[in-house]
């Protein structure tokens, strides 16, 4: 019943969690669409004046309103942490009596220490958890994704093959979630100029194999893009 519980309230989580991308995804997109001043970008001119070509107030708000998404984003995932952190000790538990509940002939604790037992195969703090749609279990899972596109330039590399802004990084080249993950990216592209790098994303809930080549043009760095990492 604890894990049951435990399932239930986490897919209510993520739910909550992709209504909070799906509105930071809008604000990046409104804060870097040409002409906005991005994220951090300077409000004042090159004299110190206020800039007269934006809605100063507006951007001020959307900045904000970032922020706290961001605060309630990290939350979600730390609490989605500790219920998988639950789930593995359910885990646990069900495997030390799954022996003697075996001849119970309904199969109901062989499936919950299954379910159990494949959510905490995977290191918790590098899973997502997905509801199926033909059950109440939660049985699917992927990695959560570590990082986000939110600037990107026309022209560039990752424009031309294929990333977008707002696209979400679950994995580039041989990077996933870990330390150092800014580093790890810079490293990745560096040592793979002219040549393929495949890249997995989540946009707008579906996950997305790309293959993107770091390599010169005629812009900043070797993608053109910058991420932020979650």
């Amino acid at each position: 019943m604890v894990a049951t519980n435990v399932k239930a309230e986490t897919m209510s989580l993520m739910d909550k969690r992709t209504v909070i991308e799906a509105e930071m995804n809008s604000i990046i997109a409104r804060l870097t669409q040409p002409g906005a001043p991005g994220l951090s970008g300077n409000l004042v001119d090159s004299e110190g004046f206020p800039r007269t070509d934006i809605d100063i107030p507006a951007i001020r708000a959307e900045r904000r309103r970032l922020a706290e998404l961001r605060n309630d984003h990290n939350e979600i995932t730390e609490k989605i942490n500790q219920n998988i952190q639950i789930l593995h000790a359910a885990r646990v538990r069900n495997k030390s009596s799954s022996s003697k509940s075996s001849d119970n002939g309904d199969g109901s604790d062989t499936q919950m220490s299954s379910t159990v037992d494949a959510v905490a195969s995977t290191p918790p703090q590098n899973i997502l958890l997905r509801h199926s749609p033909d059950s109440m279990d939660v049985d699917v899972l992927v990695s959560r994704p570590f990082a986000m596109v939110d600037e990107i330039t026309d022209a560039s590399p990752a424009a031309e093959d294929g990333l977008q802004l707002g696209d979400q990084i679950l994995k580039f080249g041989c990077v996933e979630a870990g330390d150092n993950l800014l580093q790890r990216l810079s490293s990745e592209a560096q040592s793979n100029v002219g040549r393929t790098v495949p890249v997995v994303i989540i946009r707008q809930g579906t996950t997305i194999n790309l293959t993107i080549t770091p390599r010169r043009w005629q812009g900043r760095g070797l993608m053109g893009c910058h991420f932020r990492i979650l």
